[in-house]
């Protein structure tokens, strides 16, 4: 299954998305992690996508093709990136979608669901995965993250750049090294002297110093009224054992609309490239 590459502008911002499949048994937005792009949704999307879903694959402001906020400070944060996802399926024309968001893609999805920031939204999702996401993360893998994310390194090759990204991401699990490969050069851009670096706007990483809580949403976790599942990588340092247990305990947990399932030979966050971890999404949605 093949894809088309799209823009729309979203809160004054060109945003970049893939568009897969048709929409027969529904549409799924697949939103990507904090440092990322839409395209390392590819593996899940072609599988939906056989199977007759409609996939949205967005790259974040600030990452990808989509354009850089002229405003990081104030743009840069989960807020404004549930106002693009309002705008995104106001402009197609979506009214009802699954969601997948893997991290920070799954925060996104958080606020959009529960519907305490974009309330027109709350109607229209109908479920939520969150790979390797929670409504607290763990200080330390914030600071890694910030770490690696906040000052992306150059390099004078794009094979230099596939080794860097290997040692960062190895959390993410198995890849192919045809999947490492589209993920460099899918996630790589030139600087003007020539040297390749990771394809995002260093000044998104203000989103912690200038929204220091906005990861700390169990207020709009605890709204969810949808089914969700928590696929959690085993070795995950982000979402902890114990934030696992909570959101057991509490909101869409409490109500009996949790499915949690740890992801075996997986850190932050599983890549969702393999069959099992494709299969228990599809098999979620298609429960749904």
């Amino acid at each position: 299954m093949t894809f088309t590459s799209q823009y729309i502008h979203c809160a004054g911002l060109e945003i970049h998305y893939t568009d897969w499949g048709k929409a027969e048994l529904g549409t799924v937005i697949a939103w990507h992690g904090l440092a990322r792009t839409g395209r390392d949704m590819d593996e899940l999307a072609a599988h939906l996508s056989e199977q007759g879903y409609r996939v949205i694959c967005p790259d974040t402001v600030g990452r990808g093709l989509s354009q850089w906020s002229r405003a990081p400070k104030q743009e840069y944060c989960l807020t404004f990136y549930a106002r693009i996802a309002r705008e995104l399926l106001d402009g197609l024309q979506l009214r009802a979608v699954h969601w997948v968001g893997t991290s920070m893609g799954g925060a996104i999805g958080t606020l959009c669901a529960a519907g305490l920031v974009e309330p027109t939204l709350k109607q229209r999702i109908l479920s939520l995965t969150l790979n390797d996401n929670a409504p607290e993360l763990a200080p330390a893998a914030i600071d890694r993250i910030k770490a690696y994310a906040g000052t992306p390194p150059a390099f004078a090759t794009v094979t230099e750049l596939e080794a860097f990204l290997r040692q960062v991401y190895q959390p993410f699990g198995w890849l192919s090294d045809a999947q490492w490969r589209r993920l460099t050069e899918s996630s790589a851009r030139r600087l003007p002297d020539g040297r390749v670096t990771p394809h995002y706007d260093p000044a998104m990483v203000t989103q912690f110093t200038a929204h220091p809580d906005d990861y700390l949403i169990w207020q709009h976790y605890d709204a969810i009224e949808v089914p969700v599942l928590l696929l959690r990588g085993v070795d995950s340092d982000l979402v902890l054992p114990e934030t696992a247990a909570e959101m057991r305990r509490r909101g869409p947990g409490s109500r009996g609309l949790l499915k949690h399932i740890e992801v075996p030979g997986c850190g932050h966050a599983p890549a969702l490239n393999v069959l099992p971890q494709l299969k228990w999404v599809s098999d979620f949605l298609n429960s749904v």
